[in-house]
């Protein structure tokens, strides 16, 4: 049955030791946001402008420092990276936890533990999209990915769920040192993976040069740029209704808090669905498929910005998590698979970079386009926004006409034993 022959894969003890790191992680990762924030909210003083400097501090050097971590993830090994980036999140949120358990907490402190924290996932998440074809054999890294994101959705709606109960109960102290523990485990099973160093000939290029190699790689493919275009004006859109227009519109209209916690259940329930069936999909075409997906994304904006029943919200958010987890699982196999191996890293940071640089522009417009035209209009036009991306990148041809090679469709049962050696060596392919 294709369903036993896609968890087969967790039987792979690379994959499982990777599968395994990643989900920890991020149910750990869950605790930290939300223990961090009522932690520096609770300093003496403290308040919105303490909160705004400790996640710039993370979030600047995130971005900042994204491309270059896509070089150093294209020549190092990859899983050695995200072993140090994860000791190094540990390390922060182990200082943290200390600080705010003893009660000597300053500030600066707090800051470059954030510094850290943030530099550590710059190095991570190019190394994270490069490493997955340096574990499992071509033929398989869809069901890889989508498995990797069911487990990091499952860890993420579990650690979400016990975050503020732990914070209210035991303090956010505790909460951190969670995440720190959750970290400490990932670094020390990814240690445990044994892939072989891949060579590059002659001596290495500068860093300038890589950047100028993995831009070639990126610019050079239509089909790459477009959607990162598309999605970078879909995420600018959905960080304005989510993070602003929609808990106003909720807040006024739909009861509150535990409406908008319902929408985002939906969300996370989509999710896990969107994994699902993301595995069952073989398209020939893959982003002739998973480019209309991302018209899901529209669904519970546009539902806001009508006043529709709260029921009727969650089920389009419930829409919104299948489209979006769908859509992931083929863009991130189609890059895998079509960007060459040695600048894979790299390619996957300009694509991160691309996607998430203007989302803060979202956020900052939101509250000037509600008071401007009113939070149900401005989600509307979020929603517009979102749809006309969205067709767009449909009528570019390169997004419609890409195509699978016939070898990646070889029954996933009986690839294993033929390609594992060749996966070892860091052989052939996201």
């Amino acid at each position: 049955m294709p369903e036993l022959r896609d968890l087969g894969l967790l039987r792979e003890r690379r994959f499982a030791v990777l599968f395994t790191a990643r989900t920890i992680a991020v149910l750990g990762s869950a605790f930290g946001p939300v223990a961090l924030t009522f932690a520096v909210l609770d300093l003496p003083g403290a308040g919105a402008g303490t909160l705004t400097l400790v996640l710039s501090a993370q979030t600047i050097p995130e971005i900042a420092l994204l491309l270059f971590g896509g070089v150093i993830a294209d020549r190092v090994p990859r899983h050695l990276l995200m072993m140090g980036s994860e000791l190094a999140s540990a390390l922060s949120f182990t200082a943290l936890a200390a600080m705010f358990l003893t009660g000597n907490s300053p500030v600066t402190a707090v800051v470059a533990c954030s510094v850290v924290i943030g530099v550590s996932l710059a190095l991570y998440y190019p190394a994270l999209t490069g490493v997955v074809p340096d574990v499992v054999p071509p033929e398989r890294l869809q069901t890889a990915n989508a498995l990797l994101r069911f487990g990091m959705n499952a860890g993420r709606i579990l650690g979400l769920s016990l975050a503020g109960g732990m914070v209210a109960l035991v303090g956010p102290g505790w909460a951190l040192a969670t995440n720190a523990a959750a970290y400490a485990v990932s670094a020390m099973l990814l240690a445990t993976l044994r892939l072989r160093p891949r060579f590059h000939g002659g001596s290495a290029p500068s860093i300038v040069a890589d950047l100028r190699a993995g831009w070639k790689e990126f610019s050079s493919r239509t089909w790459l740029w477009v959607t990162v275009l598309q999605f970078a004006l879909v995420i600018s859109a959905m960080q304005a209704a989510f993070g602003v227009l929609g808990p106003v519109v909720a807040k006024e209209h739909m009861g509150g808090a535990p409406a908008w916690s319902m929408v985002l259940l939906g969300q996370s329930a989509g999710t896990l669905v969107g994994v699902v069936v993301s595995m069952r999909l073989r398209p020939r075409r893959p982003l002739l498929v998973a480019t209309p997906m991302i018209f899901a994304m529209a669904v519970p904006v546009l539902l806001l910005g009508v006043g529709a029943p709260l029921f009727a919200v969650v089920a389009g958010s419930f829409i919104l998590g299948i489209g979006f987890n769908t859509f992931g699982v083929l863009f991130e196999t189609t890059m895998q698979r079509e960007i060459p191996r040695e600048a894979l890293s790299r390619v996957a940071s300009y694509d991160a970079l691309g996607t998430f640089m203007i989302g803060p522009l979202g956020l900052m417009a939101a509250a000037p386009l509600a008071a401007s035209v009113g939070a149900r209009p401005a989600l509307l036009l979020c929603g517009a926004l979102m749809t006309a991306a969205t067709a767009g990148a449909l009528f570019v041809p390169h997004i419609r006409r890409l195509a699978v090679t016939p070898a990646t469709f070889v029954d996933e049962g009986e690839a294993i034993p033929d390609v594992k050696e060749k996966t070892l060596d860091g052989g052939a392919a996201l």
